[in-house]
């Protein structure tokens, strides 16, 4: 039977026994993780969030009654415990933190029985990720998932020590703000005040941070709370939250360092890693090109080779269809990976087709030097000299061939370099690489909707020397965006706003927007930019990315408390659910029920 209190106070945290109060009483309270009893003396693990730390109950020490209560106890249940810390019997457990210590109890209350729990509460856990977030409230009790939200939270109290310190304001901006066209779906939120009208959850608080730069504040920052209605990955979430932030007086450089600075702070206090300062520059071209993605794993090499002049004259149909419609000829040399099984290769070109190759070419270079090639016979002997040469092909590489758009040659050779570097255990969780990717196009043209469309958002301001080719080559028009990448993920991005009127008219013209459509959508912007704007810039982390690859992650539901599952609902409360229909009729809204498709 549960047990109250009682004035009963904690003395201390589990790990905060230590052999400095050996001899002396303590009182603990936590769950407890195991109990063994071995015939007239019973072992109790007690957890709590900082760990684990072993009980002793012995009868001549704490009474037949508490003795006979221990004998009930069972994994999970909630007690508390008073008694005296003595030096560990049978030796130290080097694997506890308080391995070198036990208390020997002198009292015991149950303040809370438990059931037995659908799956073993323990580090790395195997059970199916369904189930434990089904139970989120027990899977939480984990060491390993509590670390992870201790080192969140610690995240976040670093980071508003440090820009507090940087001369940063913390304000919070609204989360029932005005739908906007452009990036991911909004999440709707109807008004009963204000029937058929709806509110959207911001997406970013973009719009009122600039508007905080135009009201003087100078120096903002937020964790805010963010919603997107787009399909999730391993790192996105409905819901997240973002370290926001938005600097006034200020270009690229000031922007840039100011974060390296937050960064090398929270490695070197949380993990004790120092990153190399400043952090290395590449820009969105060069990223592209050498690695296919604009947020590049620097971990590893493995990078792409543009041999496309070195083909430009050969007879492999491949090849040349695709340098005739403009494209081009990368490959990526996987070193000492020349004697893969066929089966293997046949497997990675299946991979390749996944993101838009209609093959791969390879040339598995033998140790004797001998080739095994898919192309070899469209080629000659001198052709494929040069292009193994070009490819610093050395006996047991194997070399691997894209030829198409750059579009897809980048996606392909992008992704199978990850692959490979996956299958080879070349990503190391403990190898923190960063790199600042800048000069991103501003625009990219949607095939979709026929039209050129911000790739960051409208507000970012164009490179001051390619503005002249906004009217004659928008898409070569370079942006003063930037992105802060750590091992093959965005942390997070940002970029110099504009803050010329006669700019920002012009880039919603390029992106489709009438004069009224603008000021239907942005008016109260556009507005207060008639009023005095400075220079301004800013970035935004992802927050729960951050703390994924800090804690070793290898998804963000691991760092949230409560995450949503692919399908954007929550296991563990059933969310979304219908609603009353008192509910709907006093917000006007009628849901009607899905008509089945015709055939």
């Amino acid at each position: 039977m549960s047990e109250s209190m009682q004035g009963l106070r904690r003395s201390h945290r589990c790990t905060e026994v230590s052999a400095a109060q050996i001899g002396t009483d303590v009182t603990v309270m936590g769950w407890v993780q195991k109990s063994r009893n071995k015939g007239g003396i019973i072992f109790v693990d007690l957890r709590d969030r900082s760990g684990i730390l072993q009980i002793i109950f012995e009868e001549s020490d704490c009474g037949p009654e508490n003795f006979a209560k221990a004998e009930k106890l069972r994994s999970e249940f909630v007690i508390a415990v008073t008694g005296r810390v003595e030096t560990r019997s049978g030796g130290e457990n080097k694997n506890l933190a308080t391995g070198a210590i036990e208390v020997r109890a002198e009292s015991l209350r149950i303040l809370s029985e438990s059931e037995t729990p659908p799956f073993p509460i323990e580090e790395n856990s195997k059970t199916k990720e369904e189930l434990r977030l089904k139970y989120r409230y027990l899977d939480l009790r984990r060491p390993d998932i509590q670390r992870n939200m201790m080192l969140r939270s610690n995240i976040a109290v670093l980071t508003r020590q440090f820009l507090a310190e940087e001369g940063f304001l913390e304000i919070e901006t609204p989360t029932l703000i005005k739908s906007t066209p452009e990036g991911a779906r909004d999440y709707l939120v109807p008004s009963r005040v204000h029937p058929g009208s709806f509110y959207a959850l911001p997406q970013s608080p973009q719009i009122f941070k600039q508007l905080l730069m135009c009201s003087g504040y100078d120096r903002y920052f937020q964790l805010a709370r963010c919603y997107r209605d787009e399909d999730l990955r391993a790192d996105r979430q409905p819901e997240f939250t973002q370290i926001d932030m938005e600097l006034s007086f200020v270009d690229v450089d000031d922007v840039l360092d100011v974060n390296e600075r937050l960064m090398a702070k929270l490695f070197k206090e949380l993990l004790n890693v120092d990153i190399p300062q400043p952090i290395p520059r590449m820009t969105w071209r060069e990223a592209m090109d050498r690695y296919g993605s604009d947020k590049p794993d620097l971990r590893f090499g493995m990078e792409l080779k543009n041999v496309s002049d070195v083909v430009r004259d050969c007879e492999f149909v491949v090849f040349k269809g695709a340098l005739e419609a403009g494209g081009t000829v990368r490959g990526i040399n996987a070193k000492g990976q020349g004697a893969m099984p066929r089966k293997k290769i046949d497997a990675l070109v299946e991979f390749a087709k996944g993101f838009g190759a209609k093959g791969l070419a390879y040339v598995a270079i033998q140790p004797d030097r001998t080739r095994k090639s898919s192309f070899a016979k469209f080629m000659r002997d001198e052709e494929m000299e040069k292009l193994v040469s070009a490819m610093e092909g050395e006996a047991g590489d194997l070399l691997l061939f894209a030829a198409d758009q750059n579009k897809v040659v980048w996606d392909v050779l992008g992704n199978l370099r990850l692959e490979l570097a996956r299958q080879l255990d070349l990503l190391k969780k403990d190898d923190f690489k960063f790199l600042w990717v800048t000069e991103f196009p501003l625009l990219e043209y949607s095939q979709e909707q026929e039209r050129f469309v911000a790739m960051h958002h409208p507000f970012t301001m164009p490179m001051e020397e390619d503005w002249h080719l906004i009217d004659s080559d928008p898409g070569a028009v370079r942006a003063k965006a930037y992105d802060i990448v750590l091992n093959g993920t965005e942390l997070g991005g940002g970029s110099v706003r504009i803050h010329q009127n006669d700019i920002q008219s012009k880039m919603f013209e390029v992106l489709g927007f009438t004069p009224e459509q603008a000021q239907e959508q942005f008016g109260f912007l556009l507005t207060a930019f008639q009023y005095g704007v400075p220079p301004h810039a800013g970035l935004a982390y992802g927050l729960d990315r951050v703390a994924m690859l800090m804690g070793g992650c290898d998804s963000i539901r691991d760092v949230i408390a409560f995450p949503k599952v692919k399908d954007a609902s929550c296991l563990m409360c059933e969310a979304p659910s219908p609603v009353d229909i008192k509910q709907l009729e006093e917000l006007r809204i009628e849901v009607s029920e899905e008509t089945p498709a015709k055939a």
